[in-house]
């Protein structure tokens, strides 16, 4: 039971000291590029649309359900082995749904 307080402690301790340390050299990166005269528009972040988020959710889980039903129909009426056809086809159908997702980010940045 100790072991496992001792671990999530050590875990824990982990990613605060990760997160701090990149809060940390981040400012002082930001520091001394204000030092050097740069100017402040650099650290401005684009906000970001949730609505491409949910696109890409969306077209992913499409992609992710269509996998799985041609892996069902594979397994049905092949003699492909059922752990291969399901993940063969998720990972196809799912990449091929993020792959037209950046096709449409792509046309929809470059009309901005």
């Amino acid at each position: 039971m100790a072991g496992a307080v001792f671990i999530t402690l050590i875990i824990a301790f982990s990613i605060f000291g990760v997160i701090y340390v990149w809060i940390s050299t981040r400012n002082k990166e930001r520091m001394a590029l204000i030092e050097k005269g740069a100017d402040a528009s650099l650290f401005a972040t684009k906000k970001k649309s949730f609505s491409n988020i949910t696109l890409k959710f969306g077209m992913l889980a499409t992609g992710v359900g269509l996998g799985i039903l041609i892996g069902a129909l594979l397994v049905e009426y092949t003699r492909l082995i059922e752990p291969v056809a399901y993940f063969s086809m998720i990972f196809i159908f799912g990449g091929t749904g993020l792959i037209i997702n950046a096709l449409i980010e792509r046309k929809e940045n470059k009309d901005y």
